[in-house]
């Protein structure tokens, strides 16, 4: 499009999947006037809803309690959706929702477009209901404080917003999502299955000693983990990491903490049968670090104001604007992976929103631009990792959920979906999260009893089953674990091994929605092309005497065949539940539906299905 009077130009770009029910849409606006055109809105797209019945469904929440899942109908005036952190697109709200045209949003039936903005800063979804009986719906970058000057010929693109239809209901859309983050390139490695991990973490916290490490990977080996993470608390000389103020930017090996090093770990893991990974934040430094001494103008920052610092009480964003910065945070990974290119794990953190609103690289004329800049440097940065080092598997973490989204998928392998690990509260947490995320990209970990968040004591087996709905790790002290934690744990890891290709790659099916305060939650997976093997998983959410248990029907099998049913991480010790190497017709188990064998507070169930 041209304007009729101005040289100024705007294309939109639209580009739809063959095989998957996507279309990703996005604007590339140009000009050739004399001087900088300044650009006050830059939307990545807009489409119409006909006015009716209409509810959208999004995702909202904040630290340890990401990804909640609201419904609520269209009325008029404007509805507005947006996040202004900074620095991580997916705290408190998610850049992406969902539209049910046929009035409240039902899991298997009825109308549904899906819309998520790519985009891992700023941005707003706004949605404008007046008379004309019709709803106006634009998403892409927020435009508050984020002028951009666009130099002659010089072409912005805006974010690419993805848009897809499903008459088959949230869970057809949530689907049509999944397989395009797997197979239209938006999941970095999103046809592969991920390793069984043991992060460090809630194991040790800060306290990093090559002692306790060497003990936790001997026994995550033989619990039959696949991969050990060494997370923070790693680092640091002139300033150590003994607390969360002090390092951060200064990326070299505490020798007090590890003797020998991180060779001397990962020849430990090696000899364990494990791979080893590390956690890094790249993105941030402390002002107690030797970076920030000889670099103060490599944070972002007000001129004339005083510093505002985060987490610690002295964390500061780089300036990745800045082409230098850009180099520097790549020189990390570089440093890392050359140095040591047995390190097959890299676990990427973001602690801290944008405090500080100013840039020393960018020119007084164009500090406006921050926000966009800020993240067109981070994915540059990306971009370099990835053309080097294609196989290494990168976790997003921003101080928990807050990297979850599709504006960096294309560089990560998955996120971690929520700092807090209490079984009960993931349940709600992954639910959300799996409206339009695979399981493969969320990493689902058990954790210690008393959980160390909500200080709940949740039953091990029920903690093993919830972990295994998506990508299986450990987030605990093995050592500290009792002998029936532990016996319970390699079951569960043994029964996911056998089935983890259905549960990360296969079709989704949410079968009884937490929300929907029923007192239980279900979903099972289907092998992507295959009716004939499926796993389901449910879990008791409330307990209450002659609580009535709903029947639960299947979704996804093959009414004409025959299924044996096998219970997965059984309890230890223990008899398998009734319906376990029983056989029922496809056309009963999602019919009929099955009595959900749980009984007792905390009670959970996995149970495989098999075509005969």
């Amino acid at each position: 499009m041209k304007d009729r009077v101005y040289p100024f130009r705007v294309r939109l770009c639209y580009k739809a999947y063959k095989d998957i029910d996507m279309i990703e849409t996005w604007a590339e606006i140009s000009h050739t006037e004399k001087k900088d055109v300044i650009l006050k809105r830059f939307d990545s797209g807009s489409f119409l809803l006909r006015r009716g019945d209409v509810w959208i469904s999004h995702l909202h929440g904040s630290w340890a309690a990401e990804t909640n899942v609201t419904a609520e109908p269209l009325t008029p005036g404007i509805k507005m959706i947006e996040n202004v952190d900074g620095a991580r697109g997916s705290h408190i709200d998610h850049p992406e929702v969902m539209f049910s045209l046929d009035g409240p949003p039902q899991e298997d039936a009825g109308r549904v477009v899906g819309a998520a903005l790519c985009w891992s800063g700023n941005y707003s979804i706004r949605v404008s209901t007046d008379n004309n009986f019709a709803h106006r719906i634009f998403a892409g970058i927020d435009n508050e404080s984020s002028e951009y000057a666009l130099k002659p010929k010089q072409t912005f693109d805006t974010p690419r917003l993805a848009l897809t239809y499903s008459p088959e209901g949230l869970g057809g859309a949530s689907r049509n999502f999944h397989r395009w983050a797997r197979q239209g390139g938006m999941l970095h490695h999103g046809d592969r299955v991920r390793d069984i991990l043991l992060n460090s973490w809630e194991g040790v916290y800060l306290d990093v000693k090559e002692e306790s490490l060497h003990r936790m990977m001997s026994d995550a080996a033989a619990m039959g983990v696949e991969l050990f993470v060494m997370d923070d608390g790693w680092f640091g000389r002139k300033y150590r990491r003994v607390n969360d103020d002090a390092a951060l930017g200064d990326w070299t090996v505490d020798t007090l903490k590890l003797p020998h090093g991180i060779q001397g770990l990962i020849d430990t893991a090696r000899a364990d049968g494990l791979k080893f990974g590390i956690w890094i934040e790249p993105e941030s430094a402390n002002s107690r670090s030797e970076l920030f001494e000889k670099h103060p103008d490599w944070v972002l920052r007000a001129p004339g104001r005083p510093l505002s610092y985060g987490r610690g009480g002295t964390q500061l964003l780089l300036d990745l604007c800045n082409p230098a910065v850009q180099d520097y945070v790549f020189s990390i990974v570089d440093r890392l992976l050359t140095d040591y290119p047995q390190i097959a794990y890299i676990k990427w953190d973001a602690n801290v929103e944008l405090k500080n609103f100013g840039s020393s690289y960018l020119p007084a004329n164009r500090q406006s631009q921050l926000y966009v800049d800020y993240h067109r440097g981070l994915e540059s940065v990306l971009r370099r990792i990835r053309a080097r080092y294609p196989d290494v598997t990168m976790q997003a973490c921003g101080g928990g959920g807050g990297r979850a989204n599709y504006g960096l998928r294309p560089y990560f392998d998955e996120f971690w979906v929520s700092d807090n690990t209490d079984a009960l509260q993931r349940i709600y947490t992954q639910w959300g999260a799996s409206y339009f995320y695979p399981s493969n990209a969320m990493a689902q970990h058990i954790s210690a009893s008393p959980n160390h968040q909500t200080g709940r004591s949740i039953p091990i087996k029920f903690r093993c089953d919830v972990a295994m709905s998506g990508r299986l790790g450990l987030e605990l002290q093995p050592s500290q674990m009792t002998p029936q934690e532990r016996s319970q744990t390699e079951q569960a890891i043994r029964d996911y091994k056998t089935v983890r290709d259905v549960i990360q790659l296969g079709d989704l099916y949410r079968l009884v929605s937490p929300y929907d305060h029923r007192g239980v939650a279900a979903l099972m997976y289907t092998a992507a092309g295959d009716s004939g093997h499926a796993v389901s998983f449910a879990y008791k959410t409330e307990h209450f005497a002659n609580q009535v248990i709903p029947r639960v029907c299947l979704r996804g099998l093959d009414p004409l065949k025959t299924y044996r049913v096998r219970e997965l991480d059984a309890p230890t010790g223990g008899q398998p539940c009734f319906l376990h190497d029983k056989t029922f017709s496809g056309a009963l188990l999602m019919h009929t539906g099955i009595e959900l064998p749980l009984n007792g507070e905390y009670a959970s169930c996995v149970l495989e299905f098999t075509a005969e």
